[in-house]
């Protein structure tokens, strides 16, 4: 994934600035710099990805300008070939246009880019330092003040500890100069709905997806692929457009691995080369503060996502040479969860989409990233792609609503057609990450809590925070580990991530979604454009319906991303 920084002072000595930064090395290890410039240091851990040799090494440089990027920018090789009319490009990485695109546009390019990234850019004509962050917010960037007055950025908040008070993410969608933060772009607003029916609606969403899918195939590094229903999506469109088979990934539990056959079946249905990963609770146990720490979240759905993920990326980083991969996230917050079924109307559930994906960043894909580039790979994420959020966004909230006793229903009639997936799984309900992975997992992390603190060291301990203080035995663990590694510094996240308690059936304790009464229900579905015949034999569901309970992949497929519901998708 890269790792960044950017330093405006030159009081505090170059060995301690380059000491923290080394702390994201595992971000980028290929090849380091840090480079002094005029307002003070830029520096760069390189992942290679594009252009693989010495000359796609960063800070890049034009004239008296310079920059730093941790990004993606897609369909970048047409630019390039417009660019090179003017501009004397050396490499053939994607992140060199930048310094020509600047000086074509300013400011404004960041509106134009179709890019996944976070930069630091020094201008030196105007002498200003400008930092910025994709419009979701899937490259990450921090920033504090330094005891002098100056400014820091970096990749992530472990770079800024003991050199900032106070550590806060960066906000996607904006720019930084000169003290002020500038939004220039929302994805999750839309100025007005696009009042079209489904049979209008699907295909569209089906042609944009397989475009973001499309151009996250571009890379000089291999690809790789995870499980889940918007993994396993991104996995059969990615396995439709490669000649050869992409690799699956799939995670679970020893004991109840609930997804692990379903991730067979795809990768079986689709041809990919699939590997199972088998952990236990040990495994689980001891990763805890090791995910605590790269995470730098106290939230209890962040947390125990992301320990499946962490280990089964940890696997790939070890056994294989894939370095990219390709994730399903992002699906849930446009289409809903199995809380958004509650959602008193349409305008309520749109509120609620917009809120989700105005604070991806802190949560799914912060988890993403961190499990992700901690083992040096990278992460991509097609249903991030900002034409198929924006459009996404702009349908008609009723259409996306649960009107069919099946979450997510858009996203799969789009699909149903091309039968790249099997039906059983196409059609299938979700179970949540953490929950796929084996129930057994969550019971194990909640065990070790009750372990640690009887009732009265809870209520006592858990008072102690006057900032989103702990609600659960569970909750505190986290927060106390967290405290440990990033100590006054919990408000980098702005709360725990929970179904919204103001909904009906919505106010649990707890964010699984299998505390939620619609949770393990499964409808018989009939497929509206298929019409069974007089005499078909019987739905494969009917005759098991009322006792099966949803199931998830059993950890993730990952390619290039999840399976686990990110760039390892499962479905």
């Amino acid at each position: 994934m890269c790792s960044i920084c950017g330093f405006t002072t030159k009081s505090i000595p170059v060995e301690k600035l380059k000491a923290c930064f080394d702390r994201t090395r595992s971000r980028g290890p290929d090849m380091t710099r840090f480079e002094e410039i005029p307002c003070g240091y830029l520096g760069f851990h390189r992942l290679a990805i594009m252009g693989l040799d010495e000359r796609g090494m960063q800070p890049f440089h034009l004239g008296k300008d310079a920059v730093v990027c941790n990004g993606e920018l897609y369909g970048f090789r047409p630019l390039r070939e417009r660019l090179l009319t003017k501009y004397d490009l050396k490499s053939q990485s994607d992140c060199e246009i930048l310094l020509p695109l600047y000086h074509e546009y300013g400011v404004e390019m960041f509106k134009t880019l179709d890019a996944e990234f976070a930069l630091i850019l020094w201008d030196g004509q105007k002498q200003q330092l400008i930092a910025a962050r994709d419009p979701i917010g899937i490259r990450p960037l921090y920033y504090g003040r330094l005891a002098d007055g100056g400014w820091a950025f970096a990749s992530e908040p472990k770079n800024l500890l003991g050199l900032c008070e106070t550590l806060l993410p960066f906000p996607p969608g904006h720019y930084w100069v000169d003290g002020q933060f500038i939004q220039y772009a929302d994805p999750a607003y839309v100025g007005y709905f696009t009042m079209k029916e489904e049979e209008e609606v699907c295909p569209k969403l089906r042609r944009l997806l397989m475009d973001g899918v499309e151009k996250r195939l571009d890379a000089d590094a291999p690809v790789g692929l995870s499980g889940g229903l918007d993994s396993s999506l991104v996995c059969a469109i990615a396995q439709g457009m490669l000649d050869k088979p992409i690799r699956t990934f799939a995670i679970g539990m020893d004991v109840d691995a609930i997804d692990l056959k379903y991730a067979r079946q795809v990768a079986d249905y689709i041809g990919s080369d699939h590997t199972e990963v088998i952990i236990n609770e040990r495994d689980v146990l001891d990763a805890l503060p090791t995910v605590v720490e790269l995470l730098g979240t106290w939230d209890i759905t962040t947390i125990r996502a992301s320990i499946g993920m962490y280990l089964v990326c940890k696997w790939i980083h070890e056994h294989t040479d894939v370095r990219v991969l390709l994730t399903g996230e992002i699906s849930d917050e446009l289409f809903g969860y199995k809380y958004t079924d509650f959602a008193p109307d349409a305008a309520a559930f749109q509120e609620e989409a917009e809120k989700r994906i105005r604070e991806l960043h802190v949560y799914d894909v912060l988890r993403a990233d961190r499990c992700i580039s901690v083992n040096s790979l990278e992460a991509r994420v097609p249903f991030g792609d900002l034409k198929f959020v924006r459009y996404a966004m702009s349908i008609d909230p009723e259409l996306k609503m649960n009107r069919h006793d099946m979450g997510k229903y858009l996203i799969r009639k789009a699909f149903a057609g091309d039968h790249i997936l099997p039906d059983e799984i196409l059609w299938r309900q979700k179970a949540a990450f953490s929950d796929a992975v084996g129930h057994s997992m969550v019971n194990d992390l909640k065990a070790l809590a009750e372990r640690t603190y009887n009732d009265s060291e809870f209520r006592e301990r858990a008072a102690g925070y006057a900032y989103r203080p702990p609600f659960t035995k569970e909750s505190l663990l986290y927060r106390e580990l967290f405290e440990r590694f990033y100590p006054g510094q919990a408000r980098m996240i702005p709360d725990y991530w929970m179904p919204n308690r103001t909904w009906p059936g919505c106010d649990v304790d707890d964010p699984s979604a299998r505390v939620l009464s619609n949770y393990g229900k499964l409808t018989l579905f009939l497929s509206p454009w298929v019409p069974l015949a007089p005499n078909s034999p019987p739905c494969p569901f009917e005759s098991n319906r009322e006792k099966m309970t949803p199931k998830g992949i059993g950890g993730s497929f990952f390619g290039s991303g999840e399976l686990i519901r990110t760039v390892f998708s499962s479905i």
